[in-house]
């Protein structure tokens, strides 16, 4: 699978990013084997001065043979964002097979 990322409003680290390849990839089992899969993910911080709250969001565009998915959320850390994420691909990867 080829990940495009894009981030806005705070800096990625590697930790970030390993973290999210390793949950993208985790997918695979699920996805055909077919190199023309990719991941649109857009990372961000919602605004800069908030302290608390919804915060980071993550939004992954999916994009299989014939077919996107789309999943999204907004949570309080970036890491639960990317799970939310994760999860909701996984559920509509599911439901898409069948």
């Amino acid at each position: 699978m080829k990940i495009n990322l894009k981030t806005k409003n705070f800096s990625l680290t590697e930790s970030i990013k390993n973290y999210l390849e390793n949950k993208l990839n985790s997918l695979d089992k699920f996805l055909p084997s077919d190199e023309s899969i990719s991941a649109d993910v857009d990372l961000s911080k919602t605004t800069k001065h908030h302290q608390k709250g919804d915060v980071f969001r993550a939004e992954v565009n999916l994009k299989v043979p014939n077919h996107l998915i789309r999943a999204s959320a907004t949570e309080w850390d970036l890491m639960v964002a990317i799970d939310r994420v994760k999860d909701d691909l996984q559920k509509e990867i599911k439901t898409h097979k069948e």
